[in-house]
């Protein structure tokens, strides 16, 4: 879930593209209402031209992970007021041609994160700068000390997910089968674990679970083979197909290229009445 989102540079989106089958080349969290919250007179909106992804797009199933408390913090994030897929225009129109494309393979599009608030960002910042926070590295950062978590790049910040056209992704099966609750008391597994044995995601096995720092989640990691390393490439393919460029460090994460705000970072809440 690394938050600074540069373009990967060009050699490095080959080299991942050549290694996968048929690709082409500190601020304290808010606290979290129960219902949404109308903005204030000072409270940050939307810019014209951001839509909820359901509105433009209903098929695209949606498990907002920073709105509850399966993250890698353990708690819902600072801005995250609804489970909600907040996006530009032009990127929720390119993940809808993307559902299209995938639904074509017997399969859906499925978002864990897209539009991200500054304040969330802050939050993991601030998380970070606390040491001793570590109830979920059993399972999402298993074999890295949090204290390298930035050191390595899978946080930074600002993120491109603030400037409201990167999106976390993966694919689930056309329909999607039912998901397993999170249940907050049961025994972690590292993200790392075979798909029979991490957290019972509804996705397609992609090799690791969702915000899994390791290597392994590298896209183009050479671990991953077979069926993983598969739908992988499938996910790359349909994504650069409508415009989206991978980040060779994490397998579901994706910018659109033509993004409209590629120089601003928002802090709007995630919730419908920021629109």
């Amino acid at each position: 879930m690394r938050s600074l989102r540069a373009a990967a540079p060009a050699a490095v989106v080959v080299a991942v593209a050549a290694l996968l089958p048929g690709c082409p080349a500190p601020q304290r969290p808010e606290p979290t209402p129960s219902a949404p919250v109308t903005p204030t007179a000072t409270e940050p909106r939307a810019p014209a031209g951001f839509v909820d992804l359901s509105d433009v797009d209903p098929t695209v199933v949606t498990d907002i992970r920073y709105a509850t408390a399966h993250n890698f913090v353990g708690r819902p994030i600072a801005g995250y007021r609804e489970p909600l897929c907040l996006l530009t225009r032009p990127a929720a129109e390119a993940l809808r041609r993307v559902q299209q494309a995938a639904r074509a393979t017997g399969h859906r599009l499925k978002v864990y994160d897209c539009y991200r608030p500054q304040r969330a960002v802050d939050d993991f910042v601030d998380w970070a700068g606390r040491p001793g926070e570590q109830k979920m590295k059993a399972e999402f950062y298993p074999d890295v000390a949090k204290s390298r978590l930035f050191a390595d790049g899978y946080l930074g910040a600002p993120t491109a997910h603030s400037r409201g056209s990167t999106v976390d992704v993966t694919l689930v099966p056309d329909p999607p089968p039912e998901q397993p609750p999170y249940a907050p008391d049961a025994p972690l597994v590292a993200c790392t674990a075979p798909a029979g044995e991490r957290f019972a995601d509804n996705s397609v096995d992609m090799g690791t679970g969702f915000d899994c720092f390791d290597p392994r989640a590298h896209t183009a990691d050479r671990r991953i083979t077979g069926v993983a390393r598969d739908n992988r490439g499938l996910l790359v393919r349909l994504m650069a197909d409508a415009g989206f460029t991978n980040y060779p460090r994490e397998w579901w994460h994706y910018r659109y290229a033509d993004e409209p705000y590629p120089d601003t970072y928002f802090d709007f809440p995630v919730a419908r009445s920021s629109l």
